[in-house]
């Protein structure tokens, strides 16, 4: 299986090496108290503090304070620097060995028979086959997945491509009389093939998605489907739609929206032999569950290998922080010695 271009992802993380040590940062607010009611050793002993009462003024205090406030700041650089922070940056490589798809889908006037629900509400086909497409894209991030939609005849919606988010803008462009109407399985099936064909993936699918039987096009249904076996191309195929007769809107008149029913041809012979011929498998889709179902089970079908790889880059910063630490000892060693000198 090929292997798609490597997708790489990077991403910045803050994190210390060793961040138990943090834990002792605890213990400074302890040291601060207790040293707060024990207090220091006296220089000089007075028989009475009315002595010395004057030289108890504010700006000492916060003097003091200042000088105790940088010791315990340097103590708190010196424990994150022992703790080793690190800014790292992970670099994720994803190597792909995707799978190469091209979707199917029957846009004929039969599609627009409300017989699914979106919700609790009534649907037309054609609403949940888009609904339930966009989520199996989704689903399938490093596949080539292209579209190609049919009723008479074939037309490309969207060639093989990576780029999903602009695969599923053409697929909401998708509608029903776009082209003469018509159930063109066989030219469907051809046109995706010669999508496939050459490309260089190992693996390659089509999934076939339709509500009626073959009545148009020039190239017959299994003959499309030998092409694509000889090719190594295996192809799903899914019958949306219930059986009997279907409600399908109309215009009266009047211009008012009525429904009929109507009873469809639809070959699920035809579709089941596709798929036996083309390795693949037949899957009935009479509801929105079912539909729903049906494209999980294509995806679990047909899994893409991805293989990551990571790796990470950190750059320590407990230099600056030992750093810090030196600094703030420093200034409050000069600053108890000269400007707030404190008596012997």
């Amino acid at each position: 299986m090929s292997s798609l271009p490597l997708v790489i992802g990077a991403g910045t993380s803050f994190s210390f090496s060793h961040p138990w040590v943090l834990l002792f940062l605890l213990v400074l607010p302890l040291l601060a108290l207790l040293r707060g009611k024990i207090g220091g050793t006296p220089g000089i002993l007075f028989s009475s503090t009315k002595l010395v009462v004057a030289v108890g003024k504010r700006r000492r205090a916060h003097a003091g304070a200042l000088l105790a406030s940088l010791v315990y700041a340097a103590m708190a650089c010196l424990i994150v620097a022992l703790a080793r922070p690190q800014l790292g940056r992970t670099f994720e490589q994803v190597q792909a060995s995707g799978v190469d798809i091209m979707l199917a889908l029957d846009v004929s006037g039969s599609m627009a028979a409300e017989d699914y629900t979106i919700g609790s509400s009534r649907a037309n086909r054609i609403d949940v086959v888009k609904r339930v497409t966009q989520e199996f894209i989704e689903a399938r991030p490093n596949d080539r997945i292209g579209i190609i939609a049919f009723a008479g005849r074939p037309y490309l919606v969207s060639p093989l491509t990576l780029d999903h988010d602009w695969l599923i803008r053409n697929l909401d462009r998708v509608q029903i009389g776009l082209v003469e109407d018509g159930t063109a399985i066989g030219s469907a099936l051809a046109s995706a093939v010669a999508r496939l064909k050459d490309r260089d993936s190992k693996t390659k699918i089509i999934v076939l998605l339709t509500d009626g039987a073959n009545n148009a096009g020039k190239v017959l249904p299994l003959t499309a489907a030998e092409a694509g076996k000889a090719l190594g191309i295996k192809i799903y195929t899914i019958g949306a739609g219930s059986h009997g007769p279907v409600p399908v809107p109309m215009k009266d008149p009047f211009g008012r929206t009525v429904y009929q029913k109507v009873v469809f041809d639809f070959d699920e012979k035809l579709l089941g032999q596709i798929a036996q011929l083309a390795d693949g498998k037949y899957f009935r889709a009479a509801d929105t569950r079912s539909m729903a179902d049906t494209f999980k089970e294509i995806d679990r079908l047909e899994k893409t290998k991805i293989e990551v790889e990571k790796t990470a880059n950190y750059h320590d910063y407990f230099p600056w922080f030992l750093g810090a630490a030196l600094l703030l000892i420093a200034a409050e060693a000069l600053l108890s010695q000269t400007l707030w000198r404190s008596l012997p």
